[in-house]
């Protein structure tokens, strides 16, 4: 039986899902919106748990980062190794993206290690307006 029309086999959907995942990797915003447009899911990930959001908050892309969350992406969505976006824009340093994950209510003390204590190991504490001795 064929597809209904429209439809994509799983290695188009698979190819699509890795296009999908370059352009949050490479901040290609307005390119990854048409995807979001044309029915790739916000909260797609990869196969080690990636969502779009987290590759776009490691590589320290705050424009994609804003239009994810604008778009409805879960900010508390972990992968495969139970990091958060947030912890993971701490431990780049990555200042804009960290504010606009903290700004769409990402949860400071969830995952392994929570975004607190990767900022305390990494010395980011400051992305956090939490000086290194713990104080505001």
């Amino acid at each position: 039986m064929s597809e209904p029309t429209g439809a994509l086999s799983p290695e188009d959907s698979a190819r699509v899902a890795a296009l999908a995942a370059d352009l949050a990797r490479e901040g290609r915003t307005a390119e990854l919106l048409e995807f979001l447009e044309h029915g790739v899911p916000v909260d797609l990930a990869d196969g080690d748990g990636n969502t779009l959001l987290m590759l776009a908050s490691y590589h320290g892309h705050a424009e994609t980062v804003a239009a994810l969350i604008g778009r409805g992406a879960d900010v508390d969505a972990r992968n495969g190794r139970d990091q958060s976006p947030v912890a993971g824009a701490l431990f780049k340093g990555e200042k804009a993206v960290v504010q606009a994950l903290v700004a769409a209510g990402a949860d400071l003390d969830a995952g392994t290690p929570s975004a607190r204590q990767a900022a305390e190991m990494f010395g980011t504490q400051a992305l956090l307006g939490v000086e290194p001795d713990g104080e505001r």
